[in-house]
């Protein structure tokens, strides 16, 4: 008989410390830092300093030019340097020396890289902001992708829900772009749910502790990279001017070329699912990719099919973010797609985070 009450006493404390586990891990609110809305925007002046440095120098070196045309041409011309002919602009050097490259304050003018029927997007344009939204079809599944177009980098932020840094805090994602009155949003992360991964929003280092996950960072000029946590600490970034990092991935597309095969998928998830992506064509030029799922309408996209496709939009770096139910996209105060959760019915779960323009 006592060996039956030390079996069922173990096994009582085994269910209540799952429970607890569970509920620590996914119901249970953290918080860690409230009102987190501070924006690192010093990174900035340094990137308009140096292009004012430079536009400073531009009539010394018209000037300089115009001398040398007014010199006589020798008789035999130096021979053109053809070592770099040819070869592929990349994205963003590591360096940490390398200084942040130059970011044009010029209005942006709109000439998005998808193509559809003008009757089927919907746009937004200031002197800043860019944005035009198209809905497409890929292997059976509506896909929602906004081209983007920004002056600066600054006008890509990241907000978290209730603006509260923390474990398992969450809200909608309209609710959080309303809040922060965002022109385009879509799902983040989700950092909430782990304990570990970068997570700098905004410019502001709020966890420092690195996984195994690829990072994906956008640096204040403008560019976006993919970078391998243990290679460099997450205030090592900011230091270099990255503004946004995130840790969910897998990367979908470096240096122009895909990045995952046919059977990559992100832990247990299903081959087809919802998705939301980020990716970059040029500096400054972005593409938001958010897919439906999980419906007779819609299957929903593999890593890969969503990889292959964000290639087709032209881009060179291209990353994923938290999918499945929390995938939603936000345009002008309106969800544009079908989140699904809880048994496939269409609406949207809360998630820790969101990416916007505004």
């Amino acid at each position: 008989m006592k060996k039956h009450k030390w079996a069922l006493g173990f096994s009582a404390c085994l269910l209540a410390f799952t429970v607890f586990l569970s509920l620590d891990t996914f119901v249970l609110s953290s918080a860690y830092q409230e009102n987190a809305t501070q924006m690192n925007t010093a990174m900035f002046e340094s990137v308009t300093s140096e292009k004012s440095d430079e536009d400073t120098q531009q009539p010394e070196a018209a000037a300089e030019d115009a001398a040398d045309a007014a010199e006589p041409q020798a008789e035999t011309a130096p021979q053109e340097n053809t070592e770099n002919s040819g070869k592929k602009h990349k994205a963003r050097k590591t360096s940490a020396e390398e200084p942040v490259q130059e970011t044009s304050q010029a209005p942006v003018e709109s000439s998005p890289a998808v193509s559809a029927d003008s009757a089927d997007a919907r746009t937004y344009q200031d002197e800043n902001v860019s944005v035009t939204l198209t809905e497409q079809t890929v292997n059976g599944t509506a896909v929602y992708v906004a081209d983007v177009q920004l002056s600066s980098a600054e006008y890509l932020k990241t907000a978290f829900a209730s603006d509260t840094y923390g474990k398992n805090v969450t809200a909608k994602t309209s609710a959080i772009a309303a809040a922060h009155d965002a022109i385009l949003a879509i799902n983040g992360d989700y950092y909430g749910a782990r304990e570990r991964g970068y997570v700098i929003r905004n410019g502001i280092v709020y966890r420092d502790s690195a996984d195994s996950a690829d990072v994906l960072c956008v640096y204040a000029d403008g560019t976006m990279e993919i970078v391998d946590p243990e290679t460099v600490t997450a205030q090592e970034l900011v230091e270099r001017g990255v503004w946004q990092a995130f840790s969910f991935g897998p990367a979908l597309v470096e240096d122009g070329s895909v990045s995952v095969s046919e059977g990559d998928e992100v832990g247990k998830a299903k081959a087809s699912n919802p998705r939301t992506a980020i990716g970059m064509i040029d500096p400054l030029h972005y593409v938001f990719v958010v897919s439906d799922g999980r419906t007779d309408e819609s299957e929903g996209l593999s890593l890969y099919e969503l990889a292959q496709f964000m290639r087709t939009l032209g881009v060179e770096t291209a990353y994923n973010l938290d999918g499945g139910g929390s995938s939603t996209m936000v345009f002008q105060g309106e969800v544009v797609n079908n989140p699904t959760t809880s048994g496939n019915s269409i609406k949207e779960r809360g998630v820790s985070d969101i990416v916007y323009i505004g």
